[in-house]
């Protein structure tokens, strides 16, 4: 089958070279423009442009709004598009050219975490359960009728780790329900309207950890932070990134009041205390979190 892509960061090159290895036709790729990175803010193509070009397909980066994207798209006559985490809404115009039409893999189990941070979301709010949904995409966001969905256990991973086991998972799911068009027997079904909730992207702000809160709710925001953009908190005028930790009953600290051991570095909360596993205080590499307390002096508050 002719099939379009469409996607940007590295989950979505994952994909692209999971296609690329099947028997289906991939004969363009669409990803959003070249966007700076690191200090010197040097143009840089995406994780998907870099693979399309490395594997000599053709890479469209126009606005999905641009008249001349149209165009080509039906000139390249594709009969289903996939699509994995592009990063912009797609007019109705366009999702009008493809036959099969635009089929998205979707790291959730849809309705539930419709949006940007599926993964994030659903660590964070202590999903024990998660998945992929394989679904045809609508003009209401991640509402289309869904093909096929694949369970996976949260098990206590970061959202980092956890993506990486789902960008298989759907890889795997999406070449199944593209073998099923081509064959004529997929079927899609409309999603329900109960149990709807909405993943927005984490941001930094957000990411800052509150002492007050539960220990238990403060380690899932730490993994769900990891790989980025990284759960945060200010000792004296240093931030310090928390990138592990885990939930013990001792010892019983105030709200944000650490205590530096030989091996440990506890923080009181709000209820519980975590023992903080790895940070990166400002400026400086990752580092278990105990080697890093013995360097410090003094009363250790945390806000």
């Amino acid at each position: 089958m002719r099939i379009l892509f469409a996607g940007t960061p590295r989950v979505a090159a994952d994909t692209l070279e999971a296609l690329l290895a099947s028997p289906h036709e991939v004969v363009g790729v669409l990803t959003r423009p070249d966007a700076p990175r690191g200090r010197s803010s040097k143009l840089v193509p995406s994780e998907v442009a870099q693979l399309a070009q490395d594997s000599g397909l053709e890479v469209l980066k126009l606005s999905a709004k641009d008249p001349a994207l149209l165009a080509r798209v039906r000139e390249l006559e594709p009969e289903a598009c996939p699509v994995v985490a592009y990063g912009g809404l797609l007019p109705q115009e366009l999702l009008d050219v493809p036959r099969q039409g635009w089929i998205n893999v979707h790291y959730s189990l849809l309705p539930r975490w419709r949006g940007a941070a599926p993964v994030q979301r659903a660590v964070e709010a202590g999903d024990a359960l998660t998945g992929v949904s394989i679904f045809r995409i609508v003009k209401e966001l991640d509402a289309g009728p869904v093909f096929t969905q694949v369970e996976e256990p949260v098990d206590g991973r970061t959202s980092g780790e956890l993506l990486e086991a789902l960008t298989g998972i759907g890889a795997a799911a999406l070449l199944e329900v593209l073998d099923a068009l081509e064959a004529g027997t997929a079927k899609a079904v409309e999603q329900p309207t109960e149990g709807v909730t909405l993943a927005p992207k984490l941001t930094v702000a957000e990411a800052k950890l509150d002492w007050s809160r539960p220990a238990i709710e403060l380690e899932r925001q730490i993994r769900a932070c990891n790989p980025a953009p990284s759960a945060w908190t200010m000792l004296s005028q240093t931030r310090v990134k928390i990138l592990a930790a885990s939930v013990v009953a001792e010892p019983i600290l105030q709200p944000g009041f650490g205590l530096a051991m030989k091996h440990d570095f506890f923080v009181g909360t709000g209820e519980g205390t975590l023992a903080l596993r790895e940070v990166a205080p400002q400026g400086k590499k990752a580092m278990r979190a105990a080697d890093w307390g013995r360097g410090l002096h003094g009363e250790l508050r945390f806000g």
